[in-house]
């Protein structure tokens, strides 16, 4: 069966194609026909990489991941929420949505491209120990995300909160901060217009303003 909508759908793996690592395009594809879902590439959302819902009414399963991530942040983005629908699909809404039952599908799920034909060597590392205890996101695993992160194309002038030295003046979200204190994986941060105080992920992604 899944050969049959292979060459039905032959026109759909091309989007995989543009979008992943090239040894996982078939196993994404295959996820693709085999779960059934709504796939749909998205603009950036700055407080998502992608989500997984489902229409009752319609009863239509639907996965989205953002258009600018780089291919490894995608790929572990798509099966991150392909592996929510499949809980879902198994216990519905009677389950927490990062606890035990998603972690244990996202691993299985992850684990025909958890290797270093897919991955960069420094990449597979950090994800198999991610992968012991997966959480909600990329962005709560300082290590992985940085890791990630260099494999972006748009690194010029971008830098982590956490580099940036205490005192210091920077951009986030076009509105300009000082940095105030570390604390374990978030920073606080003054808010130079307002004198508000905020905490920032110290893996947020900001520009140096002096």
């Amino acid at each position: 069966m899944i050969e049959a909508l292979k060459k039905k759908y032959a026109s759909g793996r091309k989007t995989f194609e543009k979008y992943l690592p090239e040894p996982a395009v078939e196993y994404c594809f295959e996820l693709w026909l085999t779960y059934s879902f709504r796939f749909k590439i998205t603009k950036d959302r700055q407080s998502k990489l992608g989500d997984y819902r489902y229409d009752p009414g319609t009863k239509i399963h639907s996965v989205s991941v953002n258009h600018n991530l780089n291919k490894y942040q995608f790929l572990i983005t798509y099966i991150h929420e392909v592996a929510h629908l499949a809980v879902h699909k198994k216990h519905g809404n009677s389950v927490s949505p990062h606890g035990q039952t998603w972690k244990k599908q996202f691993r299985e799920l992850f684990l025909p491209v958890l290797n270093d034909t897919v991955f960069p060597d420094d990449i597979v590392r950090l994800l198999a120990r991610h992968m012991k205890n997966p959480k909600a996101s990329t962005h709560a695993d300082a290590n992985l995300s940085m890791a990630l992160a260099a494999y972006d194309d748009n690194n010029e002038g971008i830098t982590f909160l956490d580099a940036v030295p205490l005192g210091m003046n920077f951009i986030f979200r076009s509105k300009k901060y000082r940095k105030l204190e570390t604390r374990r994986t978030r920073v606080v941060c003054l808010e130079v217009s307002s004198g508000k105080k905020y905490l920032i992920n110290k893996v947020a992604r900001v520009t140096t303003d002096s």
